[in-house]
Formats: C-alpha cells, sequence, structure tokens
C-alpha cells in the first residue's frame, strides 16, 4: 500500500474531518485552505473536476477502489493524502453512502470577473434565488449540453460548489463559466439583453423570431413557487412564458431552462 495511503478506523479521526463534521459553509470558508474547498463525488466527476484545473486536497475512498475506479485518480494526485476504511465506517464518517465509494476535497479558484466570463459570451443563464441544489446541478448541465456560454447566480441562490450540485451537474459546474450576479444593470452595461422566464399572460412566446434575433441574451429563471421578484420582471427586457398543452401552467425549473436554452441557443 502506497504511504500516501493512511487507514481509518474511527469516526472521530481529525484526519477527515473535511469529509466528516464540517458543513458545506465552513467547507467554503477554511481559513487554512486559500478561497476554501468543496467535495466531489464519484470518480467520474473528479476525473472532469481534475481535467478542469481544481486542485486535489485530500482523498476519502473505500479500500477496494484503491486499485480499481480510483486508481488512476490517485496516480494522478501524487502527495495527495489518500484516506480509506471498510465500506460502513465511511458511510457513518459522511452520513452517506459513497457513490462508486471515492470522495475528493477539492481546493476553489478564485471568483472570476463577470466581464472576463462574458467577454465573448452570446448566451447566458441567469440562476435567480435557486435554492435547491439538485435543480442548481441540472440547469447547469442542460446549459453546458445546450449551448449557453456562462452561468451566472444571484446571492441569493445556493453554491454550484455544493456536493449535491456537483454530483447531480455530473461534473458540468466544472466546465460552464460561472460567478456572482450582484447587479443586472451590469448585464445590460456588457451589452445583453435580459429575457425574464414568467407565467404572465402578456409574455412573449419563447418561440418569437425577436428573441431569436439579439445579439446576447440572458435567461433569468427563478425559484419554483414564488418565480421571480416583480422587479426583476419589470426591469427585464423581454417577458417570456414557455407555450404548453393540456392545461400545465408551468415547469419544473431545470426542466424549464433545457427547453429555454434550446430554443434560444445560437445554434452552429
Amino acid at each position: 500500500m502506497s504511504e500516501t495511503v493512511q487507514v481509518i478506523t474511527s469516526l472521530n479521526d481529525e484526519r477527515i474531518r473535511l469529509f466528516a463534521s464540517m458543513t458545506e459553509t465552513q467547507l467554503r470558508h477554511r481559513a487554512d485552505i486559500s478561497q476554501g474547498v468543496f467535495i466531489a463525488e464519484s470518480p467520474k466527476v473528479i476525473r472532469v473536476a481534475l481535467q478542469a484545473g481544481y486542485e486535489p486536497v485530500a482523498i476519502l475512498c473505500e479500500r477496494k477502489h484503491i486499485a480499481g475506479d480510483a486508481a488512476d485518480i490517485i496516480k494522478a494526485c501524487p502527495n495527495v493524502p489518500v484516506y480509506t476504511g471498510e465500506r460502513e465506517l465511511l458511510s457513518a464518517l459522511t452520513g452517506y453512502t459513497l457513490t462508486r465509494g471515492v470522495l475528493c476535497a477539492m481546493r476553489r479558484k478564485a471568483e472570476p470577473a463577470l466581464a472576463d466570463i462574458l467577454q465573448n459570451a452570446k448566451r447566458v443563464c441567469v440562476i435567480d434565488a435557486v435554492c435547491d441544489t439538485t435543480n442548481i446541478g441540472a440547469i447547469f448541465r442542460s446549459a453546458a449540453a445546450l449551448g449557453m456560454d456562462a452561468v451566472l447566480l444571484t446571492r441569493s441562490s445556493c453554491d454550484p460548489l455544493n456536493r449535491r450540485s456537483i454530483r447531480v451537474s455530473m461534473g458540468t459546474v466544472f466546465l460552464v463559466p460561472w460567478t456572482w450576479l450582484d447587479d443586472y444593470r451590469q448585464l445590460h452595461d456588457l451589452g445583453f439583453k435580459t429575457v425574464a422566464m414568467a407565467l404572465r399572460d402578456d409574455s412573449t412566446s419563447l418561440s418569437d423570431p425577436i428573441l431569436k434575433a439579439q445579439q446576447r441574451l440572458a435567461v433569468i429563471m427563478g425559484t419554483e413557487g414564488e418565480g421571480l421578484p416583480t422587479e426583476t420582471i419589470r426591469d427585464a427586457d423581454f417577458t417570456v412564458r414557455i407555450p404548453m398543452s393540456h392545461q400545465v401552467d408551468s415547469l419544473n425549473v431545470a426542466a424549464a431552462a433545457a427547453v429555454a436554452f434550446w430554443e434560444l441557443a445560437v445554434k452552429p
């Protein structure tokens, strides 16, 4: 067994606090690790993060995966400590059964400037006050697959580098440029027209040609239930709804985002 592999036998082992007893907020604000850390789960997701340039801090791995699913990851992370133990112990430690038996604590990158990630962007998604991590991950996956150049989030939205969000996104949170948005006027200053997705009778249809004719569009998705704030809808350049049948009035926000992205993306 490699000297970087360390066997854990106790739930109280201080070496693995990153994986066991720290909340998402505590991970983000680790004073001893610049920019904080996040936890990536499953070999596939970890590989995407490594390829995207994220720096590993520590690995937690079921013993059987050291020479199996995690072998290439461990090889790619020389000098990174690998903690292992029996499946039951690791599940008790983390509070959940590990997906494919591997977790990796990784250092966050510095938050990019809004102007930098939007410099060449034509279509972007704005996530406004969405706090469900599953929806965040699903929106990122659709944004990556369906032609969004970046994702922006209001500060009232949850962190895309939440463990569940990362897993649901299948690692696409590492592939699509993203940052926080503090004021919608920033988008207008950068030449974007804003599209508020909202259930209003006076909304423009998603298929209206005027939308596709815009050079730069920011598609704003709101939380389920309350939807977008009134002032956000009021200040948007367009208010848009997805035409629906069978008296269905709305879609899950992640499903609605996928439809909007497909319709409004700049096709090659």
